[in-house]
């Protein structure tokens, strides 16, 4: 069961919207088999009506149909490093390790994107729009793209969700060598957001900063590792003149910090990236011990990606609309979209034209 609270009412949202954000998350290059059993759909159960949100909390029932299949409840006390078992179980004096694998599992993440279509359909009403794409792979690197000459639809297209289409066979083959060594891959994704207004966050709390925000909804997503904000990673040894994005008038020629500035935004597109580590149930297992009798015995296995570096970007997405659409509401909220509506309209004729990223 998801639940939305915060979202106005007279947002026009229908399942079928959800729908394809959730089919989104299960495709791309290196799924493992629980995506052929899982036909993921969110039934609206409240908070909808005639196909309008009523201001309520919007309730969605998302079924889980591979734990019907045979050996799912099965007791596990093989542990797998890298995975939430060990602590999980030594946290809650479990006996069974599967009731903190299964909790533990990126299952989970279906939730968060149908959350996150239902904020991504909010900030689309006030011309704010998300994307993601897959930089890295393994070893394999894409050539950092232009950010606005990136052809979404053909990222959309691409079995690894990749903007750089002379390295995309590279990165498939990148995946079936891990595959067939009984291994795993990781992978670097980015998520932009384009048509951020300025000043949504905050310089004067800590807790409300929004590259924080959005840093820890990131980095809450399974199995990521780092997270950094615009060229974060890049700027170690780079001078000052040579990072910071120059004020022209009303606009700026670069977005080297990734659209913030003092924990607010800064109107360019917003833009974070995120490192996924190779994913921890491995088809030929580490070593490991058992729970009952701390023998050595290999890991325990069960079905498994081999990556999910492509479909991480759509969970990325869904965790940047949640921080944006919270700090949205928050500065512009209203009961209703018309009312919302003016309240922003009303600011923008403050702060005058949004600044031009060229």
């Amino acid at each position: 069961m998801v639940i939305v609270e915060g979202v106005p009412a007279y947002l026009y949202l229908d399942e079928e919207y959800i729908a394809h954000h959730l089919g989104r998350r299960q495709r791309g290059y290196g799924r493992g088999g629980r995506q052929q059993i899982e036909r993921d759909h969110a039934h609206i159960q409240t908070g909808v009506r005639h196909g309008y949100t009523l201001g309520s909390p919007i309730g969605m029932l998302i079924e889980n149909r591979d734990w019907s299949q045979e050996g799912r409840n099965q007791r596990v006390t093989r542990i797998r490093p890298g995975h939430a078992d060990l602590p999980g179980a030594m946290k809650y004096g479990f006996h069974d390790v599967r009731n903190s694998l299964e909790r533990a599992s990126a299952r989970e993440t279906a939730a968060r994107v149908a959350a996150g279509a239902v904020a991504m359909k909010l900030l689309e009403e006030f011309g704010i729009k998300l994307h993601s794409h897959v930089l890295s792979i393994g070893r394999v690197k894409a050539n950092p793209p232009d950010q606005g000459a990136i052809d979404w639809d053909a990222v959309e297209e691409s079995p690894v969700h990749c903007a750089d289409s002379d390295v995309a066979d590279q990165m498939m083959a990148e995946v079936d060598a891990a595959r067939e060594a009984g291994d795993t891959v990781g992978g670097v994704v980015e998520v932009i957001a384009e048509g951020v207004p300025i000043g949504l966050g905050s310089h004067v709390h800590w807790d409300r900063k929004i590259d924080a925000k959005i840093s820890q909804a990131l980095m809450s997503i399974n199995a990521v590792k780092a997270v950094s904000i615009g060229e974060g990673w890049d700027l170690l040894d780079r001078w000052g003149s040579e990072f910071q994005d120059v004020i022209e008038p009303w606009q700026r020629k670069t977005n080297r910090a990734g659209g913030t500035e003092g924990g607010m935004t800064s109107g360019t597109p917003l833009v974070a990236r995120f490192v996924i580590k190779p994913i921890a149930t491995l088809h030929n297992p580490l070593p490991s011990v058992d729970l009952d009798t701390g023998e050595p015995v290999q890991a325990h296995f069960e079905r498994s990606d081999v990556c999910q570096a492509p479909p991480a970007g759509v969970i990325g997405e869904a965790m940047m609309a949640l921080v944006l659409a919270d700090a949205f509401m928050e500065k512009f909220g209203g009961d209703s979209i018309p009312e919302t509506k003016r309240n922003f309209e009303g600011y923008q004729a403050t702060v005058g034209p949004r600044l031009r990223y060229s």
